[in-house]
């Protein structure tokens, strides 16, 4: 980005009924330029956003992370660079570089690193906190050549990387990975010594956009892509198994098809990560089985579900597939080495990401897969994310035994050996009912979505709580998959934002939910700040049960929940917000 085109789009207005947002950029040198890019930067995340960019003090890095108050702030970026953990590492002190100096650098850079830690996390309690270690080429100080690595400059290095060890233990810390920065900003192209002697600025201009959109993403990162559905021939091995048979379609170095390797062993990585894999392919169902079971892939037959193989439109499959896993087509990839197909799936499905597979080009094979990790990556894992696939397929089995007729349905959920955790009380520091929140579309009150600074402002008030449902029965568990956020009065309660997993449905967890919040609050009435949207019909159909009018709000009384629900079986346990 241009600085021209970035200060076009920070004085660009936001629009009507836009929020305001406000970052700290905690740096040593003058912010300048990079507190620019930063702005245009999430404004270009965020068109909906009001920026606002705050910085503090020149040369007090540390100083400046412990006189923030982080309530006051959306989220923090910190810049570290080496003058900031001795200024002998910079040219504008010049402290001496005598190798007798070398000891006593290494050493006050433990310090300061020490102390930096230490404000970091005290920040990180209350906002989430984007760090980018050192991005520019330490000073000539050392008495090696430029060539060598000398023990000095090794200890340096190690400090940095030991600092950095320490903050990714948080989950409210984000560090910059220095390789995705290198593909955006060459090294010898950061520095521009002029510029960091006349204003105490260190950067290039392209330098400072390319470390702008990186803590952009940081700070606040889009939600990952939910599910992935991937051709075979071609793409997930090399060759047309219909036509090669099963020995002759290969995924190795010795018929040059390692790439297809490489990717199987990507899905299963996003597969053991929670993400759902599924198949689309024209093909003979019994021969793909076959190569499931005769060939050993990196992506067992375990990790997939559904296949869809046969030889109809590829467009219908994913409808299937999609439907199976019961997620929009906004929450997929869709992988295919044909062109055609990918058109005709497009077409039919105009919200799924689609990407061409580019079987014959290994490095566009490999930049595939550093798009997909970005689309598919989360910065930690979940009991919700393991249980995933399980509780997908189970709830086929869920809705085999429980086809029948609707007065017979009790005796089903009387049997399923359903049990609900319930935790109730603020929920700062909940991440799996915040990702709910944020992915969930159609059992969804309002489809409010929350970014991590408007989450923790919510819970500042004590009225505040959150209301989350953990379910299990016979079937298998689901994890947590209802999230509710609302505020409590005397008499009544009124709830903000409600969702619940689409895996979670026909279990009557919605009408439990109500009645322990009934029971919990001790209210007669609850307010729901209801919204219709294209996809929350299931929504719209509970709430219909209770009331003719989904004018907001929509108002629940106890008595009539009471006359309206139907019996409920679940075993109820009672525990608290970690």
């Amino acid at each position: 980005m241009k600085l021209v085109d970035a200060l076009k789009l920070i004085q660009s207005p936001a629009g009507e009924g836009s929020r305001n947002y406000t970052a700290f950029l905690a740096c040593g040198f003058t912010p300048l330029h990079l507190q620019t890019f930063l702005a245009a930067h999430l404004r270009l995340r965020f068109p909906e956003i009001r920026v606002e960019i705050r910085a503090g003090l020149f040369g007090d890095l540390a100083g400046n992370l412990e006189r923030l108050t982080p309530s006051e702030v959306d989220g923090v970026a910190v810049v570290v660079e080496w003058s900031d953990l001795d200024p002998r590492l910079g040219i504008r002190t010049l402290g001496g570089w005598r190798a007798a100096d070398l000891a006593d650098i290494t050493g006050t850079a433990q310090a300061a690193a020490q102390r930096l830690q230490s404000s970091i996390e005290k920040a990180a309690r209350e906002v989430t906190v984007s760090v980018s270690l050192p991005t520019l080429p330490l000073p000539p100080a050392f008495t090696s050549r430029p060539i060598e690595r000398a023990l000095p400059e090794a200890q340096l290095y190690r400090i940095v990387a030991q600092f950095a060890e320490s903050l990714a233990g948080m989950s409210s810390i984000r560090l910059l990975n220095p390789q995705h920065l290198a593909m955006l900003s060459a090294p010898a192209e950061r520095y521009d010594i002029k510029s960091d002697l006349m204003t105490g600025f260190p950067y290039t201009l392209s330098h400072a956009s390319a470390l702008a959109e990186s803590l952009s993403g940081l700070i606040e990162p889009r939600p990952p892509m939910k599910a992935l559905i991937t051709d075979l021939d071609d793409t997930l091995w090399s060759g047309i198994v219909g036509e090669d048979g099963v020995e002759g379609i290969s995924w190795d170095l010795d018929r040059h098809s390692q790439m297809h390797g490489v990717y199987q062993q990507f899905l299963a990585s996003l597969a053991a990560s929670g993400t759902l894999i599924g198949v689309a392919s024209k093909n003979d169902g019994g021969t793909v089985a076959r190569a499931f079971e005769a060939r050993k892939l990196l992506l067992s037959k375990d990790d997939v579900f559904p296949f869809e193989v046969h030889w109809s439109a590829k467009s219908q499959s994913v409808a299937r597939i999609l439907s199976n896993w019961n997620i929009g087509a906004e929450a997929a990839v869709f992988i295919d080495d044909s062109p055609a197909e990918i058109a005709e799936v497009q077409a039919a499905h105009p919200e799924l990401t689609c990407r061409l597979f580019p079987k014959h080009d290994p490095a566009a094979i490999w930049a595939l897969l550093r798009d997909l990790r970005d689309l598919f990556g989360k910065s930690s894992l979940s009991l919700e994310d393991s249980l995933r696939l399980s509780s997908i397929r189970n709830a086929g089995k869920w809705r085999a035994n429980s086809g029948m007729q609707e007065s017979h349905s009790d005796d089903f959920l009387r049997t399923a050996e359903a049990r609900i955790l319930f935790e109730y009380g603020p929920g700062t520091g909940d991440r799996r009912a915040f990702e709910l929140v944020n992915k969930t579309n159609q059992f969804n009150l309002n489809g409010r979505r929350y970014s991590e600074s408007d989450w923790r402002h919510f819970f500042s008030e004590a009225s505040s709580f959150l209301l989350s449902a953990t379910y299990e029965d016979k079937y298998g568990g689901l994890g947590k998959i209802s999230a509710m956020l609302g505020t409590r009065y005397v008499r009544s309660v009124q709830v903000h934002s409600w969702v619940m997993s689409c895996r979670a449905f026909s279990r009557r967890i919605e009408y439990q939910c109500l009645r322990y919040l009934f029971d919990e609050t001790g209210v007669d009435e609850i307010t729901f700040d209801f919204t219709a949207t294209a996809r929350n019909g299931p929504m719209q159909d509970f709430l219909k049960v209770f009331t003719d009018s989904l004018q907001t709000p929509v108002t629940l009384t106890k008595d009539t929940f009471c006359a309206q629900a139907p019996k409920l079986f679940h075993q109820i346990e009672v525990g608290v917000h970690a």
